[in-house]
C-alpha cells in the first residue's frame, strides 16, 4: 500500500509539472538558453582590444613595435591620432579602450643605446580588463626590448640572461571558458531544482489540495518523497543535458570519472531539493516562494567562487561559504572536468554535500510535519 501511495504521489507531481507551461519552460527551455548565454558571455578572455595609436616617431622601429601589437591577437588598431587633444575624445567616446603613444625620439633613443619610453593609456573603468591589457602590452614591449638587446650585443638568435619557461597544467591555453562553463552547469542545476521544489508544497496550498492530502493515509515521509523524486529525476536529466551542451557545443574537456560526478550530483541535488522544500514549506504563495528562491540563489552564486575567488573575501565570509552547497560542487565539477580527479581527492566535498543535504532535508520534513499537525 505504501508503495502504491508513493507511486501515485510521484505520478501526480509529474502531471502537475508537465501540465504547467511555466514549469515546462523552467525544466526544458531555461537550461538550454542559460547554457548558451552564460557559456558565451561569462569569460574573462581579452581579445581584439580596440586600440588607438599615436605614433609621433613614424619610423621603421616604431612600426615594428606596432606590428608586434597587432600580430599578438590582443589588440586591433581602430584609430590613428594626430594630437594629444584627441586622446580625451577617443577614451570618452569609447572608440578605443587603449592608446599606444610613441614619442618623437623613440628611434633616436634606441639607436643611441638609451632607454626608449612608450606610453600605454587604458580606460580604467573596467579595472580587470584594464589590468589584463596592461599585462599584455608589457609582455609585448618586453619581448621587443629583448630583441633590441640581442641585436645590440651581436648575439641574435642566442638567449641572453634568464629565460622564463612557463607551463600551465589542466588548462593549457588558459581559456577562461573551460573554468566558467562547468560552474554554469552547477548554477543551472541549482536554479532549476530550487524552482521546481520551492513551488511543490506551496502549490498544494494555493490549489486547496493540501487539506485533501492531509486526511489521506499518506505519511509525511511519503509526501516528501513524492515531491522530491520528480525533482531528483529532472535534476539528473538537466545535469546530463547541460553537460552534453558543454562538451559538444563549447568543447569543454572531461578528464575525470563520470561516475564520481554522478554520485556528487546526487549529493548536490539532496541539498538543493532540501532547500527548495524548506522554502516551499515556509512560503504561503508561489510568488513568495519564487522571491525567496532568488533571495537564496543570488548570494549562493556570489559566495561560491563561481565568479569571485573565495580567498579574496573576508575571513568571516570565507567560513560562511562552507555552508554553501554550490561552493563544494564547483570544486567537484571543475576537478572532474579539468583535473581528472576522482573520489579519492574529492570525497571531503562530496561528504560535505551529503551532510548539508541530510540536515536540510530533515529540517524541511520536520517543518512540514509541524505545519500539518
Amino acid at each position: 500500500m505504501a508503495y502504491e501511495r508513493l507511486k501515485q504521489m510521484i505520478r501526480k507531481e509529474f502531471i502537475q509539472v508537465f501540465r504547467n507551461k511555466k514549469m515546462r519552460a523552467i525544466v526544458f527551455v531555461m537550461p538550454v538558453i542559460q547554457s548558451l548565454i552564460f557559456g558565451y558571455a561569462v569569460t574573462t578572455d581579452v581579445k581584439d582590444v580596440k586600440t588607438a595609436i599615436y605614433d609621433q616617431s613614424a619610423t621603421p622601429e616604431s612600426r615594428e613595435l606596432l606590428d608586434r601589437f597587432t600580430r599578438s591577437g590582443y589588440f586591433t588598431i581602430t584609430e590613428r591620432l594626430r594630437s594629444d587633444r584627441e586622446i580625451d575624445d577617443i577614451l570618452n567616446s569609447g572608440a578605443a579602450a587603449a592608446i599606444i603613444k610613441i614619442p618623437p625620439d623613440y628611434s633616436r633613443q634606441i639607436a643611441s643605446g638609451d632607454t626608449a619610453f612608450v606610453q600605454i593609456i587604458v580606460d580604467g573603468t573596467d579595472s580587470n580588463t584594464a589590468g589584463l591589457v596592461l599585462n599584455y602590452a608589457g609582455s609585448i614591449i618586453q619581448k621587443d626590448a629583448l630583441q633590441i638587446l640581442e641585436q645590440r650585443s651581436g648575439a641574435a638568435g642566442k638567449k641572453i640572461g634568464v629565460e622564463l619557461e612557463t607551463r600551465a597544467w589542466f588548462n593549457e591555453n588558459l581559456t577562461s571558458r573551460n573554468f566558467y562553463v562547468p560552474g554554469v552547469i552547477a548554477a543551472i542545476v541549482m536554479l532549476v531544482t530550487l524552482l521546481l521544489t520551492s513551488m511543490s508544497v506551496v502549490r498544494e496550498k494555493e490549489m486547496g489540495t493540501m487539506e485533501q492530502i492531509v486526511v489521506t493515509p499518506i505519511t509525511s515521509l511519503e509526501f516528501i518523497l513524492g515531491k522530491t523524486m520528480p525533482s531528483i529525476i529532472l535534476g539528473f536529466a538537466n545535469m546530463l543535458f547541460v553537460t552534453l551542451i558543454s562538451i559538444f557545443w563549447f568543447d569543454i574537456p572531461v578528464r575525470g570519472n563520470i561516475m564520481t560526478l554522478a554520485v556528487a550530483n546526487g549529493a548536490y541535488l539532496m541539498t538543493t531539493i532540501g532547500i527548495g522544500l524548506l522554502i516551499s514549506t515556509l512560503s504561503e504563495t508561489q510568488q513568495q516562494a519564487m522571491m525567496s528562491t532568488f533571495f537564496f540563489y543570488l548570494p549562493a552564486v556570489l559566495l561560491s567562487g563561481f565568479m569571485f575567488p573565495i580567498a579574496n573575501m573576508p575571513a568571516v565570509v570565507q567560513v560562511i561559504t562552507y555552508l554553501n552547497p554550490l561552493r563544494h560542487f564547483l570544486v567537484i565539477i571543475r576537478g572532474v572536468f579539468l583535473k581528472g580527479l576522482g573520489f579519492a581527492i574529492l570525497w571531503p566535498q562530496i561528504m560535505a554535500l551529503f551532510i548539508i543535504g541530510v540536515l536540510v532535508l530533515a529540517l524541511a520534513v520536520r517543518k512540514f510535519s509541524k505545519n500539518i499537525a
